[in-house]
């Protein structure tokens, strides 16, 4: 069957994690009973395939698309080279408690698993409470034997950079940049599709198994990049209606803030779907022959071959596409 192109929303597959909480119903998403912490809004993985709720290919796995409009919707960069699956994953996360101190792999380490990808990421702040903050990298002079030798002795937080954080705030976080997401604040988070985190330290804390978690400390200490990755942060208010600011950029993906305030009038091309990602506000997505609501909360996977589409209302979004 021959669908004609449209924007795909999807039904989020909610994740119980130990730090999360239920700061996700604000958005209107249904929550399982338990402590969300991730909604895998747009994924195909594994651990998580989302499925379409609108439209023509509504029960579909993003998985299945991907096998019968793949080259077509997703347009010629728009798989992995090295697993085939789509390139992205996009979460909102809930951070009630602080996550584990942790680092991602890239594409070429070693230990990966078979099929897995590195975890390049980038975190947009949604909501954070007045004192919140995150672990955003060593501090300066840390090599390999400081830290190895600081976790021994039960005093890596001495060696981990504390930055406050507020609405509004993007962190770039190229793999091999030792990172971690604190209390108080929910996140729109754009990654590489890959599911590996390697844990530094977890706060001696349980697991919703009522164990300790597994920290992968060997592993931790041979993918984190030591001199700096290329991470970068930014303040993105004062964008003027209309415009699209570039809050990330990395070899996987780019991505952008803009403010709508009145019709928009954008268009997608061959070499890239586009995904918006909804952080604020309401309003109406359009293209030639269907429209949609949307508000904040919501994603959409725009396929490659749409074109013309419209925003319209007045609405913040983050746009994501191949570089």
């Amino acid at each position: 069957m021959t669908v004609a192109p449209y924007p795909l929303q999807f039904k989020p597959e909610m994740k119980e994690r130990v730090w999360g909480g239920r700061a996700l119903e604000q958005f209107g998403l249904e929550l399982p009973e338990g402590a969300i912490g991730e909604g895998w809004m747009i994924g195909d993985h594994p651990n998580g395939t989302t499925k379409v709720i609108n439209g023509a290919l509504s029960g579909k796995g993003l998985d299945e698309i991907r096998e019968a409009y793949g080259k077509e919707w997703f347009g010629s960069r728009g798989f992995s080279e090295k697993n085939g699956r789509f390139p992205l994953l996009i979460k909102l996360l809930d951070c009630n408690d602080d996550l584990s101190v942790q680092v991602h792999p890239t594409d070429s380490y070693e230990g990966l698993p078979a099929g897995e990808l590195g975890k390049t990421e980038m975190w947009y702040i949604l909501d954070a409470k007045p004192d919140a903050k995150i672990i955003y990298g060593l501090k300066s002079g840390i090599d390999r034997a400081a830290l190895e030798a600081a976790i021994a002795e039960g005093r890596i937080m001495d060696t981990l950079q504390e930055v406050s954080v507020k609405a509004g705030d993007a962190f770039y976080i190229p793999a091999g940049t030792v990172h971690a997401l604190c209390a108080g604040v929910v996140v729109a988070e754009i990654q590489q599709n890959s599911d590996t985190t390697y844990r530094l330290y977890d706060y001696n804390r349980p697991g919703l198994d009522g164990q300790l978690r597994e920290l992968h400390i060997e592993d931790s200490l041979n993918v984190i990049a030591y001199e700096g990755a290329g991470a970068t942060r930014m303040e993105t208010g004062g964008i003027a209606a209309g415009e699209w600011l570039e809050i990330a950029r990395s070899p996987y993906f780019v991505v952008e803030k803009g403010i709508v305030d009145g019709p928009w009038s954008l268009s997608t091309s061959p070499e890239s779907f586009v995904i918006l990602v909804i952080a604020e506000g309401q309003g109406t997505l359009k293209w030639a022959d269907g429209s949609q609501a949307v508000k904040a909360g919501e994603c959409f996977l725009v396929p490659a071959q749409l074109g013309h589409y419209e925003l319209d209302g007045k609405l913040t979004v983050l746009r994501s596409q191949l570089p």
